[in-house]
């Protein structure tokens, strides 16, 4: 694959999906998905026509071939994907109490992914991209994945490639809050498309000023800060003095949360791939996670344009 837009480095899970809401203990049917938030986000990107390319370690197992298999499948380059028996593929299951609530339980400690080293990546092969995205989730999942995802910001501002940066928190991977914080705020203020939820920020700079926040990305030259307030809207600002609040699209029903922002961050960096300003790059994602959350699933809801201009302009249960 000649030139690339985006490049994502994670870990992709298979997830076992209850077919009936319910306390888990009680479910005995499962349907087999992926999940992974790096995967989503290339996923979105390649149903938007970007060029993407995807990459992390999967165990030689059943379960690493169909999630290589399904990425693959969908238009995503895995070419670099690295593939180990030293390790197997990591595994969540997801929990519906009831509908549009969520848990997970996740069994990925020691996987696959998270022994990622500096050894597995391609350099000449990042060089391609336009833009690096990462999570907070790739850097908390072992001290090489760690190292990796320096790295990579570090050579891509060598490189003169764009970085985008999700923190998603995840708690569960914070072994250690204090190195844990430190690191993803280090790689946020690295960052050139900081794409964050807003309680996120406020975790990570003890504060809940919404000013306060934008100006410290802004002082820090993050180039984009974008902050996601869940159901209300996103606020969001640009180094050049850009900025405003976009209100979230309503949905009247909302089955699965998870994922809605990996949708949101394929959406704004499609937009900004095409020359968009911040403020319609932030729109597309928020018409984007509102459609993620109306589907099962982590891919499933991720829509191609054709589907998007269905979304805004042929339904009458959506309200701007």
């Amino acid at each position: 694959m000649n030139g690339l837009d985006v490049i994502t480095i994670g870990e992709t899970m298979v997830l076992f999906d209850p077919v009936f809401d319910g306390p888990i203990r009680y479910v005995d049917t499962f349907r087999k998905r992926i999940g992974g938030a790096e995967s989503n986000v290339a996923i979105g990107l390649a149903r938007l026509n970007k060029k993407v390319g995807w990459i992390s370690q999967l165990g030689e197992d059943a379960l690493g071939d169909y999630v290589q298999a399904f990425i693959r499948g969908e238009n995503v380059d895995t070419s670099r994907v690295v593939r180990t028996n030293k390790a197997q593929t990591g595994v969540y299951v997801k929990e519906r109490v009831r509908e549009g609530h969520a848990s997970v339980y996740y069994y990925r400690k020691g996987s696959a992914a998270s022994l990622l080293t500096m050894e597995n990546i391609d350099w000449e092969y990042i060089k391609q991209a336009k833009i690096i995205h990462i999570t907070g989730i790739t850097p908390l999942l072992s001290e090489s994945c760690w190292e990796v995802s320096k790295q990579l910001f570090s050579f891509a501002k060598q490189n003169g490639i764009m970085t985008s940066f999700d923190p998603n928190i995840r708690k569960k991977l914070w072994d250690n809050p204090v190195i844990a914080k430190e690191r993803l705020l280090y790689l946020a203020e690295q960052s050139d498309i900081l794409l964050s939820g807003l309680n996120e920020a406020v975790t990570l700079l003890n504060t809940d000023d919404i000013n306060e926040i934008l100006a410290y990305f802004r002082h820090k030259n993050v180039g984009s800060v974008v902050l996601k307030d869940d159901a209300n809207g996103v606020h969001y600002a640009t180094d050049g003095g850009e900025g405003g609040f976009i209100p979230s699209y309503k949905v009247e029903r909302v089955v699965d949360p998870v994922g809605a922002g990996d949708g949101f961050a394929a959406g704004v960096l499609a937009a900004l791939l095409d020359k968009q300003p911040l403020e319609e790059a932030v729109r597309l994602g928020a018409v984007i996670g509102a459609m993620v959350v109306s589907t099962y699933g982590d891919v499933e809801g991720l829509p191609d344009k054709q589907t998007i201009e269905q979304f805004m302009y042929g339904k009458h249960d959506v309200i701007r």
